[in-house]
C-alpha cells in the first residue's frame, strides 16, 4: 500500500511540474520500467554472516526445515541461569515461560544456580521428560561482583554437572520470559545472538572494549557485530571452552585492576571474534522495549515486550504436564 501511494504522488507531482510548465504530460513505458525496478529494490533480511554462518530468523523457510527435521531426535538440552540476590522474582516467570515455548519437542534439563533455593517455591510444574536441578551458590552481593564470577560459575557447572547430561546447553539471563516458541532452529555448535540496540548499526558504534589494557580489547579493525549475553550457547563442550577462557580472561583483568566496561558481555565478545560462531541468532530473539531496538526487522507479528526483555519465537505446541521433580545438586 506505502509504495502504491508514494508512486501516485509521484504521478501527481510530475503532472503539477508539467502543467507548471505548458508542457502535455504523458508516460511512456520506460518510465513505468524505472519505476518498477526501484519498487523491486527493496532492503532484504540478511540470512548469512560474512563467513557463511547462518543468520537465524524464526519464520523463514531454513529454520522451519531445520525444526522439521530435528523435532522427533530426543535431544538432551540445558538451560542455565542465575538466580541470586533479588533476580528471585524473575524465576517462576522465566520457567513458567520457558516450560510453553522453549524447545518444547526435546529433553529439558534447566539448571538453576541460586544463592537462594526456596525461590523455587511454590514447586513448577514440568513437562514429561523436563527436569529442574537447582546447583547452591554462596550469596553474591552487588551484580558488580557477580559479573567476576557468572562465567566461572557456567564452567564449573558444565565441568561437574552438565557435561556428562547434556548435548547442548544455553545460558540466558532470568530477568526476562519467553514470548513465543524457541525451535530447534537455534541449535548449533557455537551459537551467539546479536544486540537489539546494535542491529544494522555500524562498527563504530559497538561498545567493544576499548582500554587496550584489558583482556578484552579490541582492535579498531575487528568485529563484525555485537553480541548480546542475554541469550548464547551451542554444544556443552564449546560453551564450556567459551565460558572457561572468558572467566579466565575476567581473572586476568582483576588482577591487574581493569574492568571491561561491557562487563562479561565485553569478555564474549572478545571469545566470538577470535572463536566465530556457527549460527548467529537474530535480534528477535532476545527483545526489550527500546527505541534504539525498533529497526529490528519483525518476522513474526506476536508481542516482545515484557518487564525487562523477552526471548522470542515461533509457533507454540501444546504441552502435558506432571509434577515437577526438582533434584538438588550438592
Amino acid at each position: 500500500k506505502n509504495v502504491q501511494e508514494q508512486h501516485n504522488f509521484f504521478l501527481f507531482c510530475l503532472k503539477t511540474l508539467s502543467y507548471l510548465q505548458g508542457n502535455t504530460f504523458t508516460i511512456d513505458q520506460k518510465m513505468i520500467g524505472d519505476m518498477t525496478v526501484v519498487k523491486a529494490a527493496q532492503p532484504q533480511t540478511p540470512l548469512v554472516t560474512p563467513w557463511g554462518a547462518p543468520l537465524v530468523w524464526g519464520d523463514i523457510h531454513k529454520s522451519s526445515w531445520r525444526r522439521d527435521k530435528l523435532m522427533e531426535k530426543g535431544i538432551h538440552i540445558g538451560l542455565l541461569v542465575l538466580v541470586v540476590g533479588t533476580y528471585a522474582q524473575f524465576v517462576h516467570r522465566f520457567l513458567s515461560s520457558a516450560e510453553t515455548y522453549f524447545l518444547p519437542n526435546q529433553i529439558i534439563t534447566y539448571y538453576i544456580l541460586t544463592d537462594n533455593p526456596r525461590s523455587l517455591d511454590p514447586a513448577i510444574e514440568l513437562g514429561l521428560e523436563r527436569q529442574i536441578k537447582v546447583i547452591p551458590i554462596a550469596e553474591v552481593p552487588g551484580w558488580d561482583r557477580l559479573y567476576h564470577r557468572r562465567m566461572a560459575l557456567v564452567a564449573d557447572t558444565i565441568k561437574n554437572t552438565a557435561r556428562s547430561e547434556v548435548e547442548y546447553i544455553f545460558c540466558a539471563d532470568v530477568d526476562q520470559a519467553f514470548v513465543g516458541p524457541v525451535g530447534e532452529e537455534i541449535l548449533g555448535d557455537l551459537v551467539a545472538m546479536l544486540h537489539p540496540e546494535l542491529f544494522g548499526m555500524p562498527r563504530s558504534s559497538f561498545p567493544y572494549e576499548a582500554t587496550e589494557e584489558s583482556s578484552a580489547y579490541v582492535e579498531e579493525n575487528e568485529g563484525d557485530y555485537y553480541y548480546s549475553s542475554e541469550l548464547y550457547g551451542g554444544l556443552v563442550s564449546e560453551v564450556y571452552k567459551l565460558a572457561r577462557m572468558c572467566s579466565l580472561l575476567i581473572l586476568q583483568d582483576r588482577a591487574n585492576k581493569v574492568t571491561a566496561r561491557g562487563l562479561e558481555e565485553s569478555y564474549l565478545n572478545r571469545y566470538l571474534i577470535d572463536h566465530r560462531p556457527t549460527r548467529v541468532l537474530s535480534p528477535e530473539y532476545s527483545w526489550w522495549d527500546s527505541t534504539l531496538a525498533g529497526r529490528v526487522p519483525h518476522q513474526v507479528g506476536e508481542s516482545r515486550s515484557n518487564i525487562m526483555s523477552s526471548v522470542s519465537a515461533r509457533s507454540q505446541m501444546p504441552l502435558k504436564l506432571n509434577k515437577n521433580q526438582i533434584k538438588l545438586v550438592s
